[in-house]
């Protein structure tokens, strides 16, 4: 008799900011705390697609860069440290989940599903957070910026949380608002979900993602099922829900 061959567990994984949770507030708040103990004015909400992506360290330089402040050497590490203190004393402020996240992570985790974070923001920061709000028991595995050599765009990083969640590439999700979501994907060859409501700057169609969603209600098992049924088969062209 042969043996029933055991899938691996379906794994879903997330972005952090602009994905999981609305953090917009917070990290203007501390980046403007930031960069005004150098006397640049403040940034907005209109300019955090801008700068946000690739930590925070990168997102301080590009602030200091709008404000017309090439950041110095010496500069760097003492704008971030002030950034850390004041968004971890903070936190969780105002951030919070997007509307039906926690509804649907609880009908995928109920489903048998594994769920990660994988995000450029210093992973000290994403579990701090995530603990605050009271959400890190949902996550099988939590990475950061700086939990592996590289970082998103680059496939080892997906590739990386993935593996530390006991996945596989094939049957996994990754879940995200933005060009380094998409394109982290595609470098891993995992399928994606694109969600319009984060902080891209271009349109999220224009990434191509497999699939969109306009609502974390839309993310059902079936949906992911069936996601990751059709990548598997070739069927990558872009559809919304």
């Amino acid at each position: 008799m042969k043996r029933q061959q055991t899938l691996t567990p379906a794994l879903v994984v997330f972005d952090l900011d602009g994905t999981l949770l609305d953090t917009h507030a917070d990290l203007i708040e501390s980046l403007n705390h930031s960069i005004g103990s150098i006397g640049l004015g403040p940034v907005s909400y209109d300019n955090l697609t801008h700068l946000v992506g690739h930590g925070a360290k990168v997102m301080i330089e590009r602030a200091c860069k709008l404000r017309g402040h090439p950041l110095t050497e010496s500069e760097a590490p003492v704008l971030l440290e002030r950034f850390i203190a004041h968004y971890t004393e903070t936190m969780p402020g105002q951030t919070k989940p997007y509307p039906g996240l926690v509804a649907a992570m609880d009908n995928l985790k109920t489903s048998g599903f594994k769920l990660a974070v994988c995000t450029n923001k210093l992973e000290s920061l994403a579990r701090t957070l995530l603990e605050k709000l009271e959400l890190t028991h949902y996550f099988d595995v939590i990475t950061g910026g700086d939990t592996f050599p590289v970082r998103k765009p680059d496939a080892r990083h997906l590739l990386g949380t993935i593996e530390k969640a006991g996945g596989t590439p094939k049957r996994s999700i990754m879940v995200g608002d933005s060009f380094n979501d998409i394109a982290v994907a595609k470098n891993a060859s995992v399928a994606s979900i694109g969600v319009p409501f984060g902080y891209s700057d271009v349109p999220i169609e224009s990434l191509e993602p497999t699939r969109i969603i306009q609502h974390f209600d839309e993310l059902t098992p079936d949906f992911a099922n069936a996601l990751i049924r059709d990548y598997a088969a070739g069927n990558k062209a872009v559809q919304t829900a």
